[in-house]
Formats: C-alpha cells, sequence, structure tokens
C-alpha cells in the first residue's frame, strides 16, 4: 500500500508507469501506448512549454480568455443570469443615481459572482476530464462546493444589493415618482 501509485507524488507516479511501460515488449504496444501516442494529453507533462511560451504575446493571452468567455456564455445558464443581473442591477444603480463608489461596489460583486462562475465551469471540466463518466463521491463534493461558493457569493450580492437599493427606492416610493414633463 505504501508505494501505491496514488500515495506516490506526481513524478513517481510517471516513473512508476513509464517502469511498467517499458518493461513489456516494444513489439507489441498495447491499446493504452497507441492511444496515449495518438493524443496530445498522452505526452508527458513535464515536457510541457512553459505558458509564457504558448501565449508569447499579451495578444494570445486575452485572446484564450476571450475564447473562455465566450464558451461559457454559449454553454452555462447560469453565467448568462448572472450576466443578466448584473446588468440590471448596474442600470438600476444608475438610475437611482447611486455614487461612484456605490456603483462599484455593485461592480464587484456582480464581478465576484461572474468570476466564482466561471471557476466553477473550469472545475467541472477538469473533474469530468478526470473522471470521464465514472463516479465519485469526491468528485461530487468538488463539484456541490464549487457550485455553493457561487451561491454564496450571488446571496452577498443579493445583500449588498438590498442594501444600496432598498433606502433610495424606498425614499422614492415616499415621494411619489417625478412628473413626467
Amino acid at each position: 500500500m505504501a508505494n501505491s501509485p496514488s500515495r506516490l507524488p506526481e513524478r513517481s507516479r510517471l516513473a512508476v508507469f513509464r517502469r511498467r511501460v517499458h518493461s513489456r515488449d516494444p513489439a507489441q504496444p498495447s491499446e493504452a501506448d497507441r492511444a496515449a501516442s495518438a493524443e496530445p494529453l498522452g505526452r508527458d507533462p513535464w515536457r510541457r512549454p512553459p505558458s509564457w511560451q504558448v501565449a508569447d504575446n499579451l495578444g494570445k493571452s486575452f485572446y484564450y480568455a476571450g475564447k473562455g468567455l465566450v464558451y461559457a456564455i454559449r454553454t452555462q445558464r447560469n453565467l448568462r443570469i448572472h450576466m443578466v443581473m448584473a446588468v440590471m442591477a448596474f442600470g438600476l444603480g444608475l438610475g437611482l443615481q447611486l455614487s461612484a463608489l456605490e456603483m462599484a461596489v455593485i461592480s464587484l460583486t456582480s464581478g465576484l459572482v461572474m468570476a466564482l462562475e466561471l471557476v466553477n465551469t473550469a472545475l467541472e471540466a477538469v473533474v469530468d476530464l478526470t473522471l470521464g463518466s465514472k463516479y465519485h463521491l469526491l468528485a461530487e463534493i468538488a463539484k456541490d462546493c464549487a457550485a455553493a461558493a457561487v451561491l454564496m457569493a450571488a446571496v452577498a450580492s443579493l445583500m449588498v444589493a438590498a442594501w444600496l437599493f432598498l433606502p433610495p427606492l424606498v425614499l422614492l416610493l415616499q415621494d411619489g415618482f417625478p412628473a413626467a414633463g
């Protein structure tokens, strides 16, 4: 059990894997060997180029970030809901003539919710990539906790909205709406 590959550091697990692969007859490659050589994921992760070589300029970095954002907007219903709510909150803040500081707080809380939604999407993708169609309790816990982080940020954002929007809305309702003219 002490030499179980799952208990070894990542580099040690790769060494154990290499020993197993190289101990077989090289004339008879296994199905896993063929799949690993055909897919880029089969490459040694320790020989991967550094990130600054993959995105060698700032434009590429923004391009990749934009690709991720477009993917999430297209595939994640909750992100689209958060974006609509952020636009509505920003519009209401402008309509109520909130201060710049209050608008900044609305922007930050809305941005935090959307950023956590993107992190949640990334974590779910990594868990799905790792496990495939298999089920694992720890994967469920990881996904549920990431979703709970988004929920907590959304609840906090609603509390901030209540503190910022309710006082001017109550005053507006007490004084009556300004006459259109």
